[in-house]
């Protein structure tokens, strides 16, 4: 199994779409190259962030040919595969072609609301299964249960191609204990742009990053003084987006990015239901901050 270096700022990728709802391919394309020019480690596909529950196996299945041709080996792919139903995980693991993407990323089983050992023995069947290295990821915001350092220190250690946690609990005391006790292949990240830099500061590797979709160079000089060591030169780009964190967040995920994006020029400000845009007031508010931003650049 090829190995992947878990390190920098990985992008986890918005869909575009079109007035009509429809998959816009040209402002994916767009967004791809952006993101390669301005040198981001590596892109994640059909997460939470793509919307992925709203696209059917057949857009799924488009937008991965699509972005394999795009990117062309310029970068590595990671591809979200994650779900409630641990059997349904393994076949698609077992029979899916992967060929171009460099590991996976899956996601506590939402909803269920299963225990440490039902979530040890899901993600255990997933690393069994999976031709990738495997990224485990802890978001209980979103799913309902959170993965304990426990549990996440017990995967790290009994199965080698886990090679990392993607944490979103916002739990410090979890976090740092993880690090603290992980085996040597095994990485931290962070899941939350706004705790990326005190959770680097700590022992934490990078970030999959829901902002960099819009600042990808910016976010990324904060993310490589992090790595270098120079948490004081880090910091004023940390507190350059601290308004933005909040901003991207409040009317959910990702609504505050795309309208980010539309400001910006680069898509169009359209999601598909359950969600919808971000209300006016915190529309005018991003549109302030972006248009600062460029100021200052």
């Amino acid at each position: 199994m090829a190995k992947f270096n878990l390190e920098g700022l990985g992008t986890a990728l918005v869909t575009p779409f079109k007035a009509d709802k429809s998959i816009d391919f040209d402002a994916l394309g767009r967004l791809v190259d952006f993101q390669i020019e301005s040198g981001v480690d590596f892109l994640v596909v059909l997460g939470t962030t793509a919307e992925t529950p709203t696209l059917t196996a057949s857009e799924k299945k488009q937008i991965m040919k699509f972005i394999l041709n795009r990117v062309d080996g310029r970068l590595p792919l990671v591809l979200g595969v994650g779900g409630n139903n641990t059997a349904a995980i393994v076949e698609e693991l077992k029979e899916g072609d992967f060929s171009g993407f460099s590991a996976i990323l899956s996601v506590v089983p939402p909803y269920n609301k299963p225990s440490q050992e039902g979530i040890y023995q899901h993600y255990s069947a997933i690393a069994e299964a999976s031709p990738l290295p495997v990224i485990l990821y802890n978001v209980p915001g979103r799913t309902g249960v959170n993965m304990t350092a426990e549990t996440t220190l017990r995967l790290a250690n009994d199965h080698p191609n886990i090679i990392g946690v993607k944490e979103a609990s916002g739990n410090f005391v979890q976090i740092m204990e993880i690090i603290k006790s992980k085996p040597a292949h095994f990485e931290v990240i962070s899941g939350d742009d706004g705790v990326t830099y005190p959770l680097m500061t700590l022992g934490a590797k990078g970030v999959i990053s829901v902002i960099a979709n819009a600042f990808p160079k910016e976010f990324g000089k904060m993310v490589r003084r992090c790595l270098k060591g120079d948490f004081h030169g880090a910091l004023p780009h940390h507190f350059q987006f601290a308004e933005l964190f909040n901003l991207l967040f409040v009317d959910g995920n990702p609504a505050g990015v795309k309208c980010t994006l539309h400001t910006l020029g680069m898509i169009e400000n359209e999601l598909r239901l359950p969600l919808v845009p971000t209300r006016l007031s915190t529309n005018e508010k991003i549109h302030a901050i972006v248009e600062q931003l460029n100021k200052t650049e």
